[in-house]
C-alpha cells in the first residue's frame, strides 16, 4: 500500500513521541542513580572534627625581644615529656646542661619568668635561646631556640600553648577533661586527647590509614594505644624492662 503523505506524519509523529519517551526515561533512571549516590554519600559521610577548626594563637617570634612576649601570659605544654629542663644559676647566667632536672609535663601550666641567651656546649658559635622558669621554687631552663651567625630559629610556637587548652577546646566533654587531669586515656578518646593525657607518642608504620599505633614513654610509664577510625580502641600498657 502506497505510503500517503498523511500517513507518512503520522508514523513521523510517533517516532518522535517515542524517542521523547526513551530519552525522558532516560534522564529520570540517570537522575535517581544520582540521587541515590549523593544520598548515600550523605549518609556515609562522617561529621567533621570540631578540633580541625580549633587554630590556637600564635607570637610568631623573630629574635630575644619578640621571644619575649612569653612571660606576658601563662603557657602550656603541647607535648609532655618531649622537653629536657634543666637548673639555670641567676648568679653567674648559666643553664647547667650537665644536669637534668625533669620533663616539662603534658598540658604543663608555666610562668615563663624571662627569655635569655646562652651559650651552647660544644659549639661556640652558637647560642641557644632559654625561657626560664621556677620549678618546685628553684630557677630552670629549657631552650625554644637558637641563634648562629646573627640568625635565629625560634620554635616556642611548636613547644608551647598561650592559650588555656580548656578554652581551645571547650567542645571536649567534662569526661575527657577529668582523663586528662588524671593523665589517663579512655577508650574513645582521639590522638590529640590522649597527647594531652599522657604527652608525646611515637607512631608505628602501618600499612591500614583507618588503624594507627602510637607507642607512649609517659614518663616512664609506657603505654601502646590502637587508634581504630581516629578512636582509641586498644590501651596497653608497657612492660618496663626487667
Amino acid at each position: 500500500m502506497p505510503m500517503t503523505p498523511d500517513l507518512k506524519q503520522k508514523i513521523q509523529l510517533v517516532l518522535v513521541v517515542a524517542i521523547g519517551v526513551a530519552a525522558a526515561r532516560a534522564g529520570y533512571i540517570l537522575y535517581q542513580r544520582h540521587a541515590e549516590k549523593a544520598e548515600h554519600a550523605r549518609t556515609e559521610a562522617p561529621p567533621l572534627n570540631p578540633d580541625y577548626y580549633v587554630t590556637p594563637k600564635k607570637l610568631y617570634p623573630y629574635d630575644l625581644k619578640s621571644a619575649r612576649q612569653l612571660t606576658q601570659q601563662p603557657v602550656w605544654v603541647k607535648e609532655g615529656y618531649r622537653y629536657t629542663f634543666y637548673p639555670y644559676d641567676s648568679a653567674h647566667h648559666r643553664t647547667d646542661f650537665t644536669h637534668d632536672a625533669g620533663q616539662l609535663l603534658p598540658i604543663e601550666k608555666l610562668e615563663i619568668k624571662d627569655v635569655v641567651m646562652d651559650l651552647t656546649p660544644g659549639s661556640p658559635d652558637q647560642k641557644q635561646m632559654m625561657a626560664l622558669f621556677e620549678n618546685d621554687g628553684k630557677l630552670c631552663a629549657f631552650p625554644i631556640g637558637l641563634m648562629k651567625a646573627g640568625e635565629y630559629k625560634i620554635y616556642s610556637d611548636e613547644m608551647l600553648y598561650i592559650q588555656d587548652p580548656h578554652d581551645l577546646y571547650q567542645h571536649w566533654s567534662a569526661d575527657v577533661w577529668d582523663a586528662v587531669a588524671k593523665h589517663e586515656v579512655k577508650p574513645g578518646m582521639n590522638e590529640l586527647q590522649a597527647d594531652f593525657a599522657i604527652g608525646m607518642g611515637i607512631p608505628e608504620r602501618s600499612s591500614d590509614p583507618e588503624v594507627k599505633t602510637v607507642n607512649y614513654p609517659n614518663g616512664g610509664k609506657g603505654v601502646s594505644i590502637t587508634y581504630r577510625d581516629g578512636k582509641a580502641a586498644v590501651i596497653t600498657p608497657q612492660q618496663g624492662p626487667s
